[in-house]
């Protein structure tokens, strides 16, 4: 929990830093931003602007989703790329670290799963403009080297969290792992990746992707981890219990085709869409485990082992039919 003494600290450096940047403004409080997964999340006016400010949460090791900094890092490498996000404009590496970045606004709705009153046509320009973004995202090669995560370690990561889901929440989920494991497919050179791109990330303003966020888990790896996972949030039917059909929005193979826009598809791309499944699977019965082990009380999981089981039998069906 963080005390109302460390947010004032953190909000008079910001103020120091926004007030560099506006002479004769006066920055206002920093406000809890909802919705934030990663460090700590707010926003701040400096006169008529506003900004976010994510800070690593005092006490905290600046890791995984608490390192900040990372995210600063490959927001601005993309500055500047056809790819939108939102400008970094101050990095403060002193502990507890933050950074700050320009408020980007916009409507980040996932049509399939959340509740909204979108026009089906505006959710399937979105998304097919969101193919676009994709591609421009795995062409951008001006990153920090890296060592790539290539489709064996991606895996093994996703496995070891499957597993440690109790096993009556993932029935089948062995066969899957095997299966996937007995035929992992070559790599293909490396891109920078977003980890879980798909329009719930992205800030929309009408029909147009204004600025991709949320990259917690980016990463340098196979650009196809993340192609099928994008593709999985084209049918409400993947997601029992949870999904809402969307009149018009584009299948899997339509959005494949927009994203490749005349490109060869990439190949053992079924793979891939078994571990996206795989992946979701195991998220959400990770997820479940927590609620029910009261780590984190949230009813609301209890609607998702009808998907999890959904999101298994289907990767199974992807590994085993023909080509």
């Amino acid at each position: 929990m963080t005390t109302t003494t460390e947010v004032t600290r953190l909000a008079r450096r910001v103020r120091e830093r926004l007030t560099e940047r506006h002479p004769g403004a006066t920055p206002g409080d920093l406000r809890t931003l909802p919705g934030g997964h990663s460090g700590l999340t707010y926003s701040i006016t400096a006169g008529p602007v506003s900004y976010v400010v994510k800070a690593v949460p005092p006490g905290q090791r600046p890791v995984g989703r608490n390192d900040v900094l990372r995210q600063a890092r490959v927001l601005r490498a993309l500055a500047g790329s056809p790819v939108p996000v939102p400008g970094v404009i101050a990095v403060d590496e002193n502990e507890p670290a933050w950074f700050a970045m320009e408020f980007v606004t916009g409507e980040a709705i996932e049509p399939v799963l959340d509740e909204h009153r979108l026009d089906p046509g505006l959710c399937r320009t979105r998304m097919l403009a969101l193919a676009g973004v994709l591609r421009d995202l795995h062409d951008w090669r001006r990153t920090e080297p890296a060592e790539p995560l290539h489709p064996a370690g991606e895996l093994d990561r996703w496995s070891r969290t499957m597993r440690a889901v109790p096993s009556e929440l993932r029935p089948g989920a062995e066969n899957v792992l095997e299966a996937l494991a007995a035929r992992i497919p070559d790599s293909v050179p490396p891109a920078l990746v977003h980890g879980d791109f798909r329009l719930g990330n992205v800030l929309c303003q009408g029909a147009r992707p204004a600025a991709v966020v949320d990259w917690e888990i980016w990463g340098y790896g196979d650009p196809r981890i993340d192609l099928a996972w994008f593709l999985l949030f084209t049918d409400h039917r993947n997601f029992p219990r949870l999904g809402r059909a969307v009149p018009g929005l584009p299948d899997e193979e339509e959005l494949l085709t927009a994203y490749l826009d005349g490109r060869p598809e990439p190949p053992a791309l079924d793979w891939f869409r078994a571990l996206a499944r795989t992946k979701m699977a195991a998220i959400m019965g990770h997820n479940l485990r927590r609620h029910r082990e009261g780590k984190h009380h949230d009813p609301d999981q209890e609607r998702l082992p009808p998907t999890i089981a959904e999101m298994i039998r289907t990767a199974g069906h992807i590994l085993t039919r023909r080509p």
